[in-house]
């Protein structure tokens, strides 16, 4: 985890794009590692960005911090989708923090690892980040005037995926503690998984995602261990779930997979299963049934403590 020249420079690079796109913001950049990430390896040159705002190329993971003019003390840590081989900040992340930040909850907009970007952690790497950012986000909660039994997940798509995994897998040691953070616990008080990939197993198991953390021709463990319906027991936290029944991409059997592996372990989960929107509706896309859904996560945010 040694500080090297290679992880200033591009720390440093990774830093400079943020502050181009932060001018107008009230967002701050958070790295996740003192130094290397877990393993080492990863991406050479400077972060990706593409037409739309999505981001590759992580070679610096951490943590985009949108701070509430009135912060309430909850917590968000947001992960936006695309397939695990880029990730949808511009379309799905900042929007979703906007949104909460305006209602009092500071929000982190996650830049975790891609698997394929030569990272020696390889599929473990997103979880690795998802894991330490809950960890860090306690560990700066005087920082930031949080309450550390109030920061939730909010996950797109792959990233609902990757949430689905760091709220029914918080007790798993994907990597070994750094620093004093990692004694900190990195399970969140609830979860919000929208338009999910939950399982990795057919006849679902045609996503980027499943090829990008396991391949073409996965082995029936790695399927099961991928799966986040798999990991669900009674002491995850409260789950909540939006989809459409016109998803082209993530089926809407997942959110109903995930719905009854909570059911059956006891866990709070409440689903929104929508008529229309599609698949990467984010916020809510315009003359569809998706437009809906961010009204009823906010009475559920309320239920749970997050919003007053």
């Amino acid at each position: 985890m040694a500080l090297t020249r290679r992880t200033l420079v591009l720390t440093a690079a990774s830093l400079v794009v943020w502050r181009a796109h932060a001018a107008s913001e009230r967002s701050s950049f958070l790295p996740l590692w003192p130094g290397s990430p877990p393993g080492g390896g990863g991406p050479s040159g400077p972060l990706e960005i593409g037409p739309r705002g999505a981001v590759a190329a992580i070679a610096v993971p951490g943590l985009e911090v949108f701070t509430p003019a009135r912060p309430n003390g909850a917590a968000m840590l947001i992960a936006a989708g695309g397939g695990y081989k880029r990730i949808e900040v511009e379309r799905e992340a900042r929007p979703a923090a906007r949104w909460l930040a305006s209602r009092g909850i500071t929000a982190f907009v996650l830049f975790y690892r891609l698997p394929r970007e030569d990272w020696s952690a390889g599929a473990l790497a997103p979880l690795q980040d998802a894991q330490r950012a809950l960890r860090l986000i306690r560990a700066n909660a005087g920082r930031y005037d949080l309450s550390p039994d109030r920061i939730g997940v909010l996950g797109f798509s792959a990233g609902g995926h990757l949430m689905g995994l760091a709220a029914t897998r918080s007790a798993y040691r994907s990597y070994e503690a750094v620093d004093g953070t990692d004694a900190l616990s990195a399970r969140p008080a609830e979860a919000a998984l929208i338009y999910p990939i939950i399982t990795l197993r057919q006849p679902y198991d045609h996503t980027a995602t499943r090829i990008q953390l396991i391949g073409h021709r996965p082995d029936p463990a790695a399927i099961r261990d991928w799966s986040v319906e798999t990991h669900v027991r009674s002491r995850c936290p409260p789950v909540f779930l939006a989809q459409a029944e016109d998803d082209p991409i993530a089926d809407v059997a997942n959110s109903r997979i995930m719905a009854e592996a909570c059911e059956r372990a006891g866990v709070p989960v409440e689903s929104d299963i929508l008529t229309t929107g599609g698949h990467g509706f984010a916020m809510g896309r315009p003359g569809t049934a998706s437009i809906t859904w961010p009204e009823r996560y906010e009475i559920w945010l309320r239920a749970k403590g997050a919003l007053s």
